[in-house]
């Protein structure tokens, strides 16, 4: 990773309303929701009472239940991407700390399911191919800034997305088939990828002539 993906910087939430500042209070309780439910279930009338509010403040902030997940989603990237900011630190940085952030995004997306699949489900299109990332996007970034700091200088632009794309479906992979039942949502699992030092190649084989 690079100096400055080592440098991100956000700050949590905080939790419960405080005069001013109902707009973030809807949000915490929007993801506590998440985190105990589904997006099926969540409403902004029981966000409105979570807060204690009446459901006519909350259309204030939010028009619609789809407006208020996007802000979610946004939330959520950022959690994810300060959890693994965090991990790389904890490592000390380089390939080891690289390893701790796809271990970070296991641990964050078996935490938080609901929220996860929205955030998911809600990428832009094309966001990943990007080199031109929104707040929202640094988990993307820090991505990036670490393959490019691991990957051959030789193998290019296409050896940097190639070595995206390899690492990420390694991580929602391995996220995916938890989230779903195939395998069991397990801490010595998580580790055990951890050790294994993530391994994959930067570009894919040339054919033969």
């Amino acid at each position: 990773m690079s100096d400055n993906a080592n440098s991100v910087n956000m700050t949590a939430p905080s939790r419960g309303y405080h005069h001013g500042d109902l707009r973030a209070a809807l949000l915490d309780a929007g993801l506590d929701l998440l985190k105990s439910g589904s997006a099926e279930t969540l409403s902004l009338r029981e966000v409105a009472r979570r807060v204690g509010v009446s459901p006519t403040a909350v259309y204030r902030h939010f028009p619609d239940k789809a407006a208020l997940l996007k802000e979610l989603c946004i939330r959520g990237a950022l959690e994810l991407a300060q959890a693994q900011a965090q991990a790389m630190k904890a490592a000390g940085g380089g390939r080891k700390g690289f390893v701790a952030t796809g271990a970070a995004y296991i641990r964050y997306a078996v935490a938080n399911p609901a929220l996860f699949r929205i955030m998911m489900a809600n990428m832009p299109p094309g966001g990943f191919f990007s080199s031109d990332f929104s707040d929202d996007q640094v988990g993307i970034k820090m991505l990036r800034d670490n393959i490019i700091s691991l990957v051959p200088k030789e193998a290019g632009e296409k050896g940097v997305l190639f070595g995206m794309l390899m690492s990420w479906a390694q991580v929602h992979g391995l996220s995916m088939l938890m989230l779903d039942g195939q395998i069991p949502v397990s801490e010595e699992t998580i580790k055990a990828f951890e050790s294994s030092q993530m391994e994959f190649r930067f570009v894919p084989d040339q054919p033969s002539e």
